[in-house]
């Protein structure tokens, strides 16, 4: 039985290594689109090269369980550390762009890995009675790595090698808690052989609740500007509008995970579906007053990103430990299917009905994860 000191210890770890994910994909995205921009690269094939993510993603996330349970969990996290930051300094050494594509894969690839390992070692450290609570921090560091990115181009510029050499050195300043921690790493065992499909036959609740995140996280931070706009705001003032959901994104993790060690965390993830859905069906109306429209997407943005954390603290609560990687990596597989779907689904409302399409989208992806929930609980229920 770990002491309370090495507990924290191996969650620390976790931590710093989610950080890593949300600064390396924070920085990249807008730093490799402008880039691509600058050497003539058209808008459709930066989007497809920033679909790759995604896709590497999808790919390489369910071997992740068995690579790590051959060499065991610090040296892959060690590993994908030094992949990461080693190809995100190769970007602008590369000439042309195509070779951008296989290196996009790898470079994503590595953070995928980072993705499911972190995720799985601090569910595997996290007391089960604060074991929301704990991934509540977990994910309020993660939304901070996301707003670390934008940050750092400020400073840094996006021209030259600076901007990749500063993100690589702070992917690779993850190793040192990893490494301090090394004998507390969780070892990754075979499982039952479920599958995506069989996890999420077995934990629909949670794993659903992943793929509705990252729809909807997505969806927000690239067709959320694109309403702005439509409702009159200047491009500066519309992309601002992310920003409050950013924050409630913050804000809101820590007391869900709170929230979700005290009660029914299936329970908890229907009323925060039902929440954002009422919040969705608010967007049109709130949208005529600028202060009622920041209120509204700081708390319902707030509220929407709670999804992960209840979601992965439901996931953690209901498989056993020897399922758990299995079942994290599929979490991760889901949030990333949900990434490619989230924009056509919320850009197509927009396009079909503007501008409060956007708002009737989203309203409809909560309601289709909510109803089944409800639907699955009333059948529990004596």
């Amino acid at each position: 039985m770990p002491t309370e000191r090495e507990r924290v210890a191996a969650i620390a770890a976790a931590i710093a290594c989610v950080a890593v994910v949300g600064i390396g994909l924070s920085l990249s995205i807008p730093l490799l689109s402008l880039e691509m921009e600058r050497r003539g690269a058209s808008s459709t094939l930066i989007g497809l090269n920033t679909a790759m993510a995604g896709i590497s993603s999808i790919l390489v996330v369910p071997f992740v369980p068995r690579v790590a349970s051959r060499i065991g969990v610090v040296p892959l996290l060690t590993l994908s550390l030094i992949v990461s930051a080693a190809s995100l300094v190769a970007f602008p050494l590369l000439p042309g762009l195509w070779p951008w594509f296989p290196l996009r894969f790898v470079f994503s690839a590595g953070l995928g890995v980072l993705f499911v390992l972190s995720e799985y070692w601090i569910n595997a450290a996290a007391p089960p009675e604060r074991r929301g609570l704990v991934l509540g921090i977990y994910t309020t560091v993660l939304a901070l790595g996301f707003a670390t990115g934008p940050v750092l181009i400020t400073l840094v510029g996006t021209t030259g090698l600076w901007p990749y050499l500063t993100g690589a050195l702070l992917v690779l300043a993850g190793l040192l808690p990893v490494l301090l921690a090394r004998g507390l790493s969780p070892a990754v065992e075979g499982g039952t052989g479920r599958g995506v499909f069989g996890y999420v036959r077995f934990a629909p609740a949670a794993l659903f609740a992943a793929l509705l995140y990252g729809a909807v996280e997505t969806g927000i931070f690239a067709i959320l500007p694109l309403y702005g706009l439509r409702l009159g705001y200047d491009a500066q003032g519309a992309a601002g509008l992310v920003s409050l959901i950013a924050l409630g994104n913050v804000l809101f993790q820590i007391p869900f995970g709170w929230l979700a060690d005290r009660f029914d965390r299936t329970l908890v993830l229907l009323g925060t579906s039902l929440g954002c859905a009422v919040g969705s069906a608010l967007i049109p109306a709130a949208s005529g007053s600028a202060t009622a429209f920041a209120i509204l997407l700081f708390l319902w943005g707030g509220l929407a990103g709670t999804l992960y954390t209840v979601g992965l603290a439901a996931l953690g609560a209901r498989v056993s430990a020897v399922d758990l990687a299995g079942a994290n990596a599929t979490f991760v597989v889901l949030y990333n299917v949900g990434l490619i779907l989230g924009p056509p689904v919320i850009g197509g409302g927009l396009d079909l009905i503007p501008p409060d399409g956007f708002a009737y989208a989203l309203l409809g992806l909560f309601l289709a994860y909510a109803l089944p929930l409800a639907g699955t609980l009333r059948r529990r229920s004596p």
